[in-house]
């Protein structure tokens, strides 16, 4: 009997097993309720397809994007490079307001004879000042009290007002008598007065200057003459 119930135990034992590995096999056996559940693992990886967001890189175009990277877009629209608005650059030399008269305020101006040609006198005016001035027709030359006005040297007259920058010089040429002996009325000046004119002939430009002479004065007669305003000596003394 005892026999008979161990023989009963065993099959039933051997029953157990088989069941057990078949369903191993085919996965529909239980699981460990300590373990979870395998098969549900999380992952924070984005599908390969998935559509990226453009604030989390930093990529995109969205309103709160730094425009400067952007061709042009860090550029001020202000920024002209010196030029003013009407197309000219921004030195200035060509307003009115940065362009004066020049005179004997602004000037230094020195008279002396040359020893060639004969006869002649040259006079030299140096800006002194910042902004640029301009230098219109001839010089207007008295000698001491003297009541009649030098002649110009028509043929010596340019095409244009002479400027000058600052520090810059310009000349005119005074032919003091002439060589032949043929003028008339000579006599020496010990004071000279260099004048300025204006924009029109004639006209007053400013303050006279008064350059000094040699000591024992400068010879002169009625063939008395000057030259316009040149920006060489060499042409200023070539009439």
């Amino acid at each position: 009997m005892r026999s008979s119930r161990l023989r009963l135990l065993a099959a039933t034992g051997i029953t157990l097993a088989t069941l057990a590995l078949t369903a191993c096999e085919d996965g529909t056996g239980t699981q460990d309720e300590g373990t979870g559940t395998p098969t549900a693992t999380a992952t924070t990886e984005k599908p390969a397809d998935a559509p990226s967001d453009p604030s989390a890189d930093g990529t995109g175009s969205g309103s709160g994007s730094d425009k400067s990277s952007e061709p042009g877009g860090g550029k001020d629209k202000g920024d002209d490079g010196g030029k003013d608005k009407t197309g000219g650059t921004s030195d200035g030399s060509d307003d009115p307001q940065s362009r004066v008269a020049c005179n004997g305020s602004n000037t230094a101006v020195t008279a002396r004879p040359v020893p060639r040609p004969v006869n002649h006198m040259l006079i030299t005016v140096k800006n002194t000042e910042s902004k640029l001035c301009d230098l219109t027709y001839y010089p207007v030359l008295r000698f001491d009290e003297m009541q009649w006005v030098p002649r110009p040297v028509e043929e010596s007259q340019g095409q244009a007002v002479v400027s000058l920058a600052p520090g810059e010089s310009a000349y005119a040429g005074v032919l003091l008598s002439a060589a032949d002996g043929s003028g008339d009325g000579g006599t020496t000046g010990h004071k000279l007065t260099v004048g300025f004119q204006g924009s029109t002939p004639n006209s007053s430009g400013g303050p006279s200057a008064v350059p000094s002479l040699p000591a024992k004065g400068v010879y002169y007669d009625s063939s008395l003459k000057v030259t316009y305003w040149q920006q060489s000596m060499d042409d200023a003394l070539s009439y």
